[in-house]
């Protein structure tokens, strides 16, 4: 089994690729973001662990491209420590499993043997709505053959709706599922994304593609089905 260890701290990272090969495995170590995403795209690996402060580009960008490139290699991801938000972002850009540091290197291996027995997931589902598509792994949108650019937030709302389609959901839905389920705030932050995003996949191409259903909610219309 092979593994790339992209880690910018050249110690733990050549500790961590020779630990490995005193497990058995084969081990290859980049220590910085550009190098660990060329050897990441023209390599195979069998599992990548991945660093998230790292010079040249960060890990977040070297995971996206990642899988915007298909390579759907299990990535694991080491975050601050304490870093709930770092976690967060690297799940949702595509991450299979993350680790604080400083950690045990026992955990580690352990983590990493249940990411091999895991295996690579298949490629997830591409979204569609007639020509709006939304892809989960890639973090992108497109109508049609024209890319559209969106804010975090902007796409989960989007996924969501889209993942609902042709259903009308409420704003006590939206909130708990794109928000939290304990969101405090002003709940017509609802009405102000759903006007972002209108500008953005519906205005330019002449759509209405987001319905108001008053006193429910709202509905994306569209058929279509996941790809």
């Amino acid at each position: 089994m092979r593994m790339l260890i992209i880690e910018d701290e050249r110690g733990l990272a050549d500790a961590i690729a020779d630990g490995l090969v005193a497990e058995g495995f084969v081990a290859d170590a980049a220590y910085d973001g550009g190098d660990g995403l060329w050897r990441g795209l023209h390599e195979q690996y069998d599992v990548i662990v991945l660093d998230i402060m790292l010079p040249n580009i960060s890990g977040y960008e070297v995971l996206k491209r990642l899988r915007a490139a298909s390579v759907w290699t299990p990535v694991l991801m080491l975050t601050a420590k304490d870093g709930e938000y770092d976690e967060a972002d690297a799940l949702d850009l595509g991450a299979d499993d993350y680790l604080s540091k400083p950690f045990s290197y026992v955990v580690l291996v352990a983590r990493l043997r249940a990411l091999l027995r895991r295996g690579a997931p298949a490629r997830p589902a591409v979204l569609t709505a007639n020509d709006l598509c939304v892809d989960p792994a890639g973090r992108r949108c497109r109508r049609g053959e024209h890319d559209i650019d969106l804010t975090t937030r902007e796409f989960t709302l989007l996924e969501y709706l889209v993942r609902h389609r042709d259903e009308v959901v409420s704003k006590t839905d939206i909130l708990t599922h794109v928000w939290d389920e304990h969101f405090d705030g002003d709940t017509n932050i609802v009405e102000v994304y759903v006007g972002y995003l209108r500008r953005k996949i519906d205005a330019p191409f002449g759509r209405r593609t987001i319905e108001t259903v008053r006193g429910a909610g709202y509905r994306l219309r569209g058929g279509g089905g996941d790809k």
